[in-house]
């Protein structure tokens, strides 16, 4: 099956709002010990507005409006047949609690290997924050086995 007709093809915007709640959460479920990720009067001491996330944070903002197997659903690949390959950041800006952080996912490149028996695809998700600069932008690569 041919799969270019996916390539630069874009989702659905989304948007979420950062809590400090889920933020103090994902640095102790990582094992962050910084306290200017568990009390605010630490960030502000450092020089933010409020609590930071911790830079991996942005994928799980990625998760939680739904981008995780949207590509997959669209194309009609069985999620067992799927492995998350890649993960890629490139950080532009802090995202700090109450920040409301938009994106867009995209895919940039569709690829057969061996034969056709690995599948790549690969998309990119920029985000953005309420005053629309750049925060993050996150690339993934999903490997799919055929056969």
């Amino acid at each position: 099956m041919s799969y270019d007709a996916f390539i630069n093809k874009e989702y659905p915007p989304f948007e979420i709002e950062v809590e400090r709640g889920r933020l103090r959460f994902f640095a102790k479920a990582t094992g962050a010990t910084n306290p200017i990720y568990f009390n605010d009067t630490a960030a502000r001491a450092a020089g933010y507005a409020d609590i930071p996330a911790p830079p991996s944070f942005a994928y799980c903002i990625t998760m939680d409006a739904g981008q995780s197997f949207n590509v997959l659903e669209d194309m009609d690949i069985p999620l067992p047949k799927a492995v998350h390959g890649a993960q890629g950041f490139v950080f532009h800006k802090t995202i700090i609690a109450g920040d409301v952080i938009s994106g867009r996912q995209k895919i940039t490149n569709i690829f057969e290997k061996k034969g056709g028996v690995l599948l790549f695809i690969e998309t990119l998700i920029a985000l953005k924050n309420q005053d629309d600069e750049p925060v993050c932008d996150l690339t993934s690569t999903i490997i799919v086995r055929n056969g």
